[in-house]
C-alpha cells in the first residue's frame, strides 16, 4: 500500500486579495486593533503578560498531519504580511508568522514563531534577501515534520538563468527554527531563463514520497522528485512539458481521480484562494504530472459571517480551509483588515460556523 501524503491546504499567503463572493466578516476591532474581550484569546504568561515568540511551542515527535511543523499531530497556521508597528515609517516586511495548533482551541497564539529574512533566510553569496514570503508546506525529507517553502529575492545581474529564489525551512520538534537552505533545481530540470516560482507539493509519481512541481520557462514544469536532502536537493529532477505560469494543487483532494497519483493544476493567470475559476489539470503518472486531464474548476469557498459589527474594515481574506480542531471537518480561518496596522484573524469551526473558536491580531508578532 502506498504511503499517501495529504496535500496541505492551510498554508495560504495573506497577501492575496479577498476571495470573490465571500461574505464580509463582521468583527469588533478597537482603535488599537485588538479583538473584543468576548472573543479575545486568554492572556499568555511572561513579562508584561506576554510570551516571547517561540518560547512556548509544544515539542512533538513527528506526525503525518499536514502543516504540522513541530510534529505534535496538530495543524499549524502560516501568515504572511503581518501588521506593521506604528513606528515603522519605512514599511519594512515584518516577516512570516506561525501560530501552532491547540487541542482546545484549534490554534494557540501564545505558541508562535516569527520568521524573517534576517534571522532565517539563506544568503545568496554574501547577501541576505529582503523578501521572505511563505509559499507552501509539506514534509520534503520524510522525517514527520512539515517543512516550509518560502520565496526570496536573490540578487541577479540579468545574465543567463537567474538564481533559484525558493528556500526551505525544515520542521523539527521545536517547529521551524534555524536557517533555510536554497532549493536546488538542477539545470537539466530548468528551461529558459525564467525565475522558478509557484512551488506545489504532491506525490505526483505515486511512490509515497513528496515531490515538488515548480514553474519553468516556455510553459514547462520543473519536476523535483522527493525525498529531499537537508541541503535542499531532490532525489531526481527533470523538465516536463504542459505547465503554465501559475501552478496550484487541486482541492480538497490532491488526487482528483483516485488513481494513486497526485495531480497538478496550471493556469494562465493567478487564482485568488476561495474564488471560483477555471484552469487546466495535469494528471499524475509514474513520470510525474504529464497526462492532460482537461478543465479544472476551482470551487468558491463560503466564508462564515460573524455576529459582531465593525467599522472601517477594508476586506476579508480567506487564509485556510482545513481541519484545525480534529473533528475531520474543514474549519475556516479568515483575516479582516483595517489598513496595514490593524487586523483580526478568526478561526471558525465547521460545527459552529457562526462562532469563532479564537480571534487574535498579528500584532502579537510585534511584541
Amino acid at each position: 500500500m502506498r504511503r499517501r501524503i495529504t496535500q496541505p491546504t492551510a498554508t495560504v499567503t495573506a497577501r492575496t486579495a479577498a476571495a470573490a463572493g465571500c461574505a464580509t466578516l463582521l468583527v469588533v476591532l478597537t482603535a488599537c486593533g485588538s479583538p473584543s474581550a468576548a472573543h479575545a484569546p486568554s492572556a499568555p504568561s511572561g513579562k508584561n503578560g506576554d510570551t516571547p515568540p517561540g518560547a512556548s511551542v509544544p515539542r512533538g515527535e513527528g506526525s503525518r498531519t499536514s502543516d504540522d511543523f513541530n510534529g505534535d499531530g496538530l495543524r499549524d497556521l502560516v501568515i504572511d504580511d503581518l501588521v506593521k508597528a506604528p513606528e515603522d515609517s519605512h514599511g519594512d516586511d515584518a516577516g512570516i508568522g506561525v501560530v501552532y495548533g491547540s487541542e482546545a482551541r484549534g490554534l494557540d497564539p501564545a505558541a508562535r514563531q516569527l520568521l524573517s529574512a534576517h534571522a532565517n533566510a539563506a544568503k545568496s553569496g554574501d547577501t541576505l534577501p529582503a523578501a521572505f514570503d511563505a509559499e507552501t508546506a509539506c514534509d520534503l525529507d520524510r522525517d514527520g515534520f512539515t517543512d516550509l517553502i518560502v520565496s526570496t529575492d536573490p540578487p541577479y545581474n540579468g545574465i543567463g538563468a537567474p538564481p533559484v529564489p525558493l528556500q526551505i525551512l525544515f520542521g523539527s520538534p521545536a517547529g521551524l527554527t534555524g536557517r533555510a537552505v536554497t532549493l536546488r533545481i538542477p539545470q537539466k530540470a530548468r528551461f529558459g531563463n525564467d525565475w522558478p516560482q509557484q512551488p506545489v507539493c504532491g506525490d505526483f509519481d505515486g511512490d509515497g514520497r513528496t515531490d515538488l512541481a515548480v514553474t519553468a520557462g516556455g510553459g514547462r514544469v520543473s519536476f523535483l522528485r522527493g525525498p529531499f536532502t537537508r541541503a535542499g536537493a531532490p532525489r531526481a529532477a527533470e523538465s516536463l512539458p504542459g505547465g503554465g505560469p501559475y501552478l496550484y494543487a487541486p482541492g480538497p483532494k490532491a488526487d482528483t481521480n483516485g488513481d494513486g497519483y497526485d495531480d497538478l493544476v496550471h493556469a494562465t493567470r493567478p487564482h485568488t484562494p476561495g474564488a471560483a475559476a477555471k484552469a487546466t489539470l495535469l494528471l499524475g503518472t509514474p513520470q510525474g504530472p504529464t497526462r492532460p486531464g482537461g478543465t479544472y474548476r476551482f470551487e468558491a469557498a463560503e466564508v462564515p459571517e460573524a455576529p459582531l459589527r465593525t467599522t472601517a474594515a477594508t476586506g476579508t481574506t480567506l487564509l485556510a480551509r482545513a481541519d484545525f480542531d480534529g473533528d475531520n471537518k474543514a474549519d475556516t480561518a479568515v483575516r479582516t483588515h483595517r489598513g496595514e496596522r490593524q487586523d483580526l484573524i478568526a478561526l471558525f469551526p465547521a460545527r459552529t460556523p457562526g462562532r469563532p473558536l479564537i480571534t487574535f491580531s498579528t500584532a502579537l508578532f510585534l511584541r
